[in-house]
C-alpha cells in the first residue's frame, strides 16, 4: 500500500491531498488563517454562565469562544497560578521542576469557582467554529510531537491503546519515565512503537523547547495574543502519518520544498529522499489526478465500482447515506440477489469510510445499507466497516447493523464539514442562461493566439485549455495546431487542464511565466 502527500501552493494558501494507492483519501485547505486548532492564546474571560456551567472567552476572534467546565482539565488551577506568576515576573524559570502543583478540580464542580469576569487565562483551541457556534477551547494544554504528546502540570505517563504488545508498552513507559522532566505528563503515541531512546528523547526535548518559547512569550504577551502556534496542516499531517509506507511528498514551490525538507530532516532524517519538487508546466493536482477526483467525489451521489452508488444527504442533526444497487442487480429473491447486495454493501462500506475522512464529516452518520438476510453477511459488513474506520485519526464509534439494515456511526467533529462545489457556473453565460454559439470558444482562442504570437511576437508559447478544446485543436490532419505552426513559423504547445472551463485558457511564455491578455 503506497501513500503520497501532494501539496499545491496557491495565492489563498495550500491545497493538501493525501493519496493511498493513487486514490484521494484526505483533502485539506490550509488558508493560513490566524486561528487554528492547537493554537494557544492568552484569553480574557468575558462572561461566566452558571446555567451552562461554562464561560465565554475572548481570543481576538469576532465571536467569543466557548469553554465548558468538562474541558477545563484537572490541572486548570495549576495553569492559572503559573500564568499569573509568569506575568507578574515572580516565576523566572521556563521549566516546571520546582513548581508546586495545585490540587485537581472536582469533575462535578462549578465554573464560577474557577473563573471570574476579566480573568486572563491561557486557552487552546480544540474545535473550529461550526454553524453558529464559536471556537471550542480547553485549558488542558497539550503539545503534540511525532512520538509523544507533552501535557504540562501533570506527572502521568499514558500510552496509546493501539500498542497492544505488553513488553513494548512496558519498554516505552520505562524510556519515557527515564527522560521525562518533572511536572510534565506524557502521552505515548501509536507511532512510537519500535522507537529507540534517542528518538524519544529528541522528540521530548523539542516539545519542551516549544513550551519554553511559549513561556517567554507569555511574560510580555498582550491579552488575546497567540503565545503558541500549531504547525501548518502539511507539517502536522507528516508528523502524524509519516512512516515506511510513504512513497512520496510532492510540492510545487521551492519555498515549500525547502521548508518540508527541513521538517522531515528533524523528524525522520532517513526519509529525506521522499520529498520531491514538481517542475512540470502542468499543474500539480492535474498531473497526479487529484483535480479529477475532486470533481467526482464531492457530489450528492458517489459511484461504486460495481454500478451501485451512494446518496449523501446532510441535515442539521445528522448525515444520512443511502446505499443503492443501481445497475448492479442480481436475481430478485434468490441467492444471486443476496450475494449481489452483499458485494455492493462491502464496496459501499469502504467508500463510506473514505468519504467520512475526505469530507471531514462529524457527528451522527446513519448508513442505510441494502437489506441482507444472512447473519454472516451482516457480521462481515460490520467487521469491514470497523477495519476501514480503524485508520481514521478522528475518534469514532461504529455500531452493528440494526434489524432495519441501518448502521450508526459517530465521528469526532473538530472543524466544519469540507464541501467543494463540483457544479460549475457556465463559463460562457456566467449563469445568465444565455450562451454564445459553441464555436465562439475556439474563435476566442484563435484571436488570442494571433494577438500573442503575431502582434506581440512571443515565441515558445504554451497554452493550458479545456480537454474539449485541446482535442479540437490537436486532432485531424493537418490539425489546427499544425496550421498555426505553418502560419506563425513557431510551435505552440497545448496542454489540457480539466480544472479550466470550456472557454478558459491560460498563456505562458517560454520561461513559464503567465502572459496577460489585453
Amino acid at each position: 500500500m503506497s501513500n503520497e502527500l501532494i501539496i499545491s501552493s496557491t495565492e489563498k494558501g495550500e491545497r493538501i491531498a493525501l493519496l493511498q494507492d493513487k486514490k484521494l483519501l484526505e483533502y485539506h485547505l490550509d488558508g493560513r488563517e490566524e486561528f487554528n486548532v492547537g493554537d494557544v492564546y492568552l484569553g480574557i474571560v468575558r462572561k461566566v454562565n452558571p446555567g451552562l456551567n461554562a464561560s465565554f472567552v475572548d481570543i481576538g476572534h469576532e465571536k467569543e469562544a466557548f469553554l465548558h467546565y468538562p474541558d477545563l482539565g484537572p490541572s486548570v488551577l495549576s495553569l492559572a497560578k503559573w500564568s499569573r506568576l509568569v506575568r507578574d515576573g515572580k516565576w523566572t524559570s521556563d521549566r516546571l521542576e520546582h513548581f508546586a502543583l495545585e490540587p485537581e478540580i472536582d469533575k462535578a464542580g462549578k465554573i464560577t469557582d474557577i473563573f471570574q469576569k476579566g480573568q486572563l487565562v491561557p486557552v487552546q483551541i480544540v474545535k473550529e467554529p461550526i454553524s453558529t457556534k464559536g471556537y471550542r477551547l480547553t485549558t488542558e494544554i497539550s503539545l503534540p510531537g511525532r512520538f509523544l504528546v507533552l501535557v504540562p502540570f501533570s506527572n502521568s505517563v499514558s500510552i496509546s491503546k493501539k500498542i497492544v504488545d505488553r513488553d513494548e508498552r512496558k519498554r516505552l513507559q520505562g524510556l519515557v519515565h527515564a527522560v521525562r522532566p518533572s511536572n510534565f505528563g506524557v502521552i505515548i503515541r501509536t507511532v512510537a512503537e519500535g522507537a529507540d531512546l534517542n528518538e524519544i528523547q529528541r522528540d521530548l526535548e523539542s516539545l519542551v523547547e516549544k513550551w519554553e518559547a511559549a513561556t517567554d512569550l507569555l511574560r510580555s504577551a498582550q491579552p488575546k495574543q497567540r503565545v503558541l502556534g500549531e504547525m501548518s496542516k502539511a507539517s502536522a499531517l507528516m508528523r502524524d502519518l509519516l512512516n515506511e509506507s510513504f512513497d512520496r511528498i510532492l510540492v510545487d514551490t521551492k519555498d515549500a520544498y525547502q521548508t518540508l525538507r527541513e521538517f522531515v530532516k528533524q523528524i525522520a532524517p532517513d526519509r529525506l529522499e521522499i520529498v520531491k519538487l514538481h517542475n512540470a508546466k502542468t499543474s500539480l493536482f492535474e498531473t497526479v489526478g487529484v483535480e479529477k477526483q475532486l470533481k467526482m467525489l464531492f457530489g450528492k451521489t458517489v459511484s461504486l465500482p460495481s454500478g451501485g452508488y451512494l446518496v449523501i444527504e446532510h441535515t442539521e442533526a445528522m448525515h444520512v447515506i443511502d446505499v443503492n444497487s443501481g445497475s448492479s442487480t442480481g436475481k430478485a429473491g434468490g441467492d444471486d440477489y443476496e450475494a449481489n447486495s452483499f458485494k455492493v454493501n462491502m464496496e459501499a462500506a469502504r467508500e463510506v469510510a473514505r468519504q467520512l475522512r475526505l469530507r471531514d464529516i462529524g457527528g451522527i452518520v446513519i448508513v442505510d445499507f441494502i437489506d441482507m438476510r444472512k447473519m454472516d453477511y451482516r457480521r462481515q459488513l460490520f467487521e469491514l466497516m470497523e477495519e476501514e474506520m480503524a485508520a481514521d485519526r478522528a475518534k469514532h464509534t461504529v455500531l452493528p447493523l440494526s434489524k432495519f439494515g441501518l448502521m450508526q456511526i459517530t465521528r469526532q467533529r473538530v472543524r466544519p464539514e469540507l464541501n467543494i462545489q463540483n457544479s460549475e457556473v457556465c463559463p460562457t453565460c456566467n449563469g445568465t442562461g444565455k450562451i454564445q454559439a459553441s464555436i465562439a470558444a475556439s474563435d476566442m482562442l484563435e484571436q488570442a493566439v494571433d494577438f500573442v504570437v503575431a502582434k506581440q511576437n512571443e515565441r515558445g508559447v504554451s497554452i493550458s485549455l479545456h480537454p474539449f478544446l485541446f482535442a479540437y485543436f490537436t486532432k485531424g490532419l493537418p490539425s489546427k495546431q499544425m496550421r498555426w505552426f505553418f502560419k506563425y513559423n513557431t510551435w505552440i504547445k497545448l496542454e489540457q487542464d480539466s480544472s479550466l472551463g470550456l472557454s478558459e485558457f491560460k498563456f505562458r511564455n517560454k520561461s513559464g511565466e503567465p502572459i496577460v491578455l489585453a
